[in-house]
């Protein structure tokens, strides 16, 4: 096999801990330098907080594996400060198709509408990504201690702290930590060392994962074809990925020998019939696997918390798996910091399990759905797929029975105790729960009108997006409240769609922008006086036609799980009363 990326190689650094008396203690420790952990790591960074990184390894991952990226995760990047190399680097595309046999059935388009900076998906090999992931992590070299070839061999979780030893060439050292982040992968050590269980199904096919370098006319769409007729009986997807290499996936049936299947001289049979014998390719890459839809009952443990593939994990059909992982950290480190800071009381970490359980159980249900249909098991399921394929082509009702794996879609939380109640309602895909949109704006900087874009202005904080334009009197008010408000709530900015007047202007961390297209009023129903308070992961906790800085208050209270506090406080103390 040929291969196009040199994997880079970290240096092992001999840890001071092994010369140390005590045993050191840190506030963070994360297990695990994939996606997930550097993730997490440098979101820390950026909210002032210290953390370890420790991984077994000394390198990025092998293979393409994580592929496709959603547009949901690439603005999760862009907020971490390392966006621009994956879009530059990455494949963009917004198309698919589906084929049956040998016709195409339908098309789809991912992002029909303007004004986004992100696209709706790039194709990136997952080394790529955890490059450039910890490339950004050596930014931050005074917050991010990285150490590879560090391995974890005994975890010891209490409700308070955790203590964990780590084995390296050099020998054996004790730390203790007042949170352990485990991102340790699908079979994760750390979750079989604490015996913890990820419960769920093994689905009984094999697939085959081929990465060919070739020059293809093929054009950068996700192209699916069930039952071709290069691969009877059998689905196949392809996709392009940066460097002409292509990522083709085989269905092989249950009986196929994985050992069998990944030997050169089997794959290049497969892979000459679906291109056509004058094709040239050279094969970068295989793997043979069988999956996994399954999750923990519960992502924290005492002090231990779970993330990505170590607390669940789904087919590849969808790309849900590293997109669901990224929006899990994303969900996680602003509560975290905001606890360690103690802006926030503990309670709001239970909310990290309560929001992302509903988003692991979103995609295992679309995962295990479009597996269903990819792979029928009984006859009738078969009939039923097929028969649906066959009116896709003319029927537009039969296309959205069509599953070739439902893409990953940014998690909505709904029913999260962090959100305030819809009273003044609105656009229904920007309700509490949900994330927010983005659209192009303009700044005033230093006298000059400067392009920029609404999500770069919610950075690592709370955000109030406040419609500005409103009368004299009703915004002299209105900043006379929030002055206050932004005094005394530090973790609060503002960003205000002008034009608006000089009382308002000159709040405190206040950004005052141009909705030049008009797309911020009408993706966000905003009218005079109408705001919203977006959380520190960019999804809305609260809206009102006509907020007040009373409103704003009680939300931000809400937000940050108070009332999950004292609910807390109630339920002890009426336990002790009746233990009395």
């Amino acid at each position: 096999m040929s291969t196009t990326y040199k994997n880079p190689v970290y240096p092992y650094q001999r840890p001071s801990e092994l010369d140390a008396q005590d045993v050191r203690h840190y506030p963070v420790v994360i297990v695990g330098a994939g996606p997930s952990g550097l993730a997490a790591a440098i979101d820390l960074a950026q909210q002032g907080i210290h953390s370890i990184v420790l991984d077994d390894n000394n390198t990025v991952s092998v293979g393409s594996r994580a592929l496709c990226f959603a547009k949901r995760s690439l603005e999760i990047v862009d907020r971490l400060g390392c966006v621009d190399p994956m879009l530059e680097k990455g494949v963009t595309w917004q198309h698919g198709r589906v084929f049956f046999q040998d016709r195409e059935v339908y098309d789809f388009n991912l992002l029909p509408e303007d004004g986004h900076r992100i696209p709706a998906f790039i194709n990136l090999q997952q080394y790529y990504f955890e490059e450039f992931l910890v490339n950004r992590a050596h930014d931050f070299a005074e917050q991010i201690d990285l150490r590879w070839k560090h391995k974890v061999i005994d975890v010891d979780a209490q409700p308070g702290n955790t203590t964990i030893k780590v084995s390296t060439q050099d020998g054996d050292y004790p730390l203790t930590c007042d949170y352990l982040l485990v991102s340790d992968g699908a079979n994760s050590r750390i979750r079989d060392m604490l015996g913890l269980e990820c419960k769920g199904q093994v689905f009984q096919d094999r697939f085959l994962i081929a990465d060919v370098v070739m020059k293809a006319d093929f054009p950068t769409e996700r192209w699916f074809w069930f039952d071709p007729p290069f691969h009877p009986n059998q689905s196949v997807l392809l996709h392009k990925e940066p460097d002409n290499v292509w990522r083709i996936d085989f269905q092989l049936g249950w009986d196929a020998d994985p050992e069998e299947e990944k030997k050169e001289e089997n794959i290049r049979p497969r892979v000459q019939a679906m291109l056509g014998n004058d094709v040239e390719f050279e094969l970068e890459w295989a793997s043979v696997y069988t999956f996994r839809c399954r999750k923990m009952d519960n992502f924290i443990h005492h002090s231990v918390i779970f993330m990505g593939d170590a607390a669940h994990q789904v087919s590849p059909f969808g790309a849900r798996g590293a997109n669901g992982a990224l929006q899990g950290v994303d969900n996680l480190v602003w509560k975290l910091a905001r606890v360690l800071k103690q802006q926030a009381p503990e309670t709001l970490l239970s909310t990290y399990n309560t929001e992302r359980q509903h988003g692991a159980a979103e995609n295992l249900l679309n995962s295990t759905r479009a597996t269903d249909f990819i792979t029928p098991k009984s006859h009738i399921s078969h009939v039923f797929r097929d028969v649906t394929l066959e009116l896709a082509e003319k029927h537009a009702f039969a296309r959205s029975l069509v599953n070739s794996g439902r893409l990953s879609m940014p998690c909505r939380y709904d029913n999260s105790p962090l959100n305030t109640p819809d009273v003044d309602g609105g656009p229904s895909e920007l309700r509490p729960g949900s994330p927010a949109k983005d659209a192009p704006i303009q700044l005033n900087s230093e006298g000059a009108r400067k392009s920029a874009w609404l999500l770069n202005l919610f950075g690592d904080g709370f955000v109030l997006l406040l419609d500005g334009r409103t009368d004299e009197a009703r915004a002299k008010t209105l900043a006379g409240e929030l002055s206050e408000l932004l005094n005394r709530r530090k973790d609060l900015s503002c960003v205000i769609i002008g034009p608006a007047t000089d009382a308002l202007s000159t709040l405190p961390r206040t950004t005052v922008v141009d909705d030049v297209e008009g797309l911020v009023a009408q993706r966000y129903g905003l009218k005079a006086g109408a705001g919203y308070l977006i959380r520190p992961d960019q999804h809305v906790a609260a809206r009102w036609q006509a907020l007040t800085a009373r409103k704003v208050d009680d939300a931000l209270d809400r937000a940050l799980g108070v009332h999950l506090a004292h609910a807390a406080d109630t339920t002890l103390e009426e336990s002790c009363h009746a233990k009395a």
